[in-house]
């Protein structure tokens, strides 16, 4: 009989976390931990990357993850550390809410380096180390604004799905050398930063669109990528988990009442 627990323990192994600092990030810090993870908690905030590493007993990296020469130092640093790296979660991503007709040339550059340059550089340093080390499993965070159109978040959606994309080529390119890709598709999250700009009577509406009823937890989507991490999902590549509460199967029509419907007969 198949051990499962086992499966779900990442003893001893080298996870590098891309945004551990706070939110999603450091909930999957504590989940890799907690499974036995070795991590890296990287940020851009040096003292967010201290506080963290030192609650997970992980290692703190301060470093800008659409640098390139960032990224390197990033997956050398772990490797140091760890003697190899096993895994990677890549937690980054802020949402450039404006109309459409507002987004300047630089907002869109922006908005496409803070969601997906960073992905390609972990994807392509951290999936090269690991497929040359035996392999390993890198899980993104993308976003139910991928999949579906939001409104005033167009520069955000392309960018997002955009990244959907590139998991699931790049899980198709990786997969014979031993690295999976996944990602999982949030939708509303009550991260410390949405919570500054979202009011009680926002969070309320959000929720009534929401089939479970509510936003999630940054524990709620931690979970699912500690499944990705972990040799739970080992027959998984490519794919985009949708964790949203259900808000993605509703189509976007009111609840109307219908009559009695008209007799068959003439």
């Amino acid at each position: 009989m198949t051990d499962y627990l086992s499966l779900l323990r990442l003893d001893g192994r080298g996870f590098v976390v891309l945004g551990a600092g706070q939110g999603i990030g450091e909930q999957t810090a504590h989940a890799l931990a907690q499974s036995g993870a070795r991590v890296l908690c990287v940020d851009r905030d040096e003292l967010l990357a201290r506080n963290i590493a030192e609650t997970v007993s992980g290692v703190p990296c301060a470093a800008d993850v659409t640098s390139r020469a960032d990224m390197e130092r990033i997956f050398a640093t772990a490797k140091r550390e760890f003697g190899r790296v096993h895994g990677v979660v890549d937690i980054i991503g802020v949402a450039g809410i404006k109309p459409f007709p507002q987004v300047t040339d630089e907002s869109w550059s922006q908005q496409f380096d803070i969601v997906l340059r960073h992905a390609f550089l972990a994807i392509q340093i951290g999936g090269e180390m690991m497929a040359a080390d035996g392999g390993g499993s890198i899980a993104i965070v993308g976003s139910m604004s991928g999949n579906r159109a939001v409104p005033s978040q167009t520069a955000y959606a392309v960018s997002k799905a955009a990244l959907h994309h590139l998991v699931r080529c790049a899980g198709a390119e990786y997969a014979p050398r031993g690295v999976r890709i996944n990602a999982v598709a949030p939708g509303y999250v009550r991260t410390p930063r949405l919570n500054q700009r979202l009011s009680d009577d926002a969070w309320a509406a959000i929720g009534k669109v929401i089939p479970i009823g509510r936003p999630a937890t940054p524990a709620e989507i931690a979970g699912p990528l500690l499944f990705l991490a972990s040799d739970l999902s080992a027959h998984m590549t490519g794919e985009v988990i949708a964790v949203d509460g259900g808000a993605g199967v509703l189509a976007a029509f009111p609840d109307v009442k219908f009559g009695p419907s008209a007799s068959a007969t003439p």
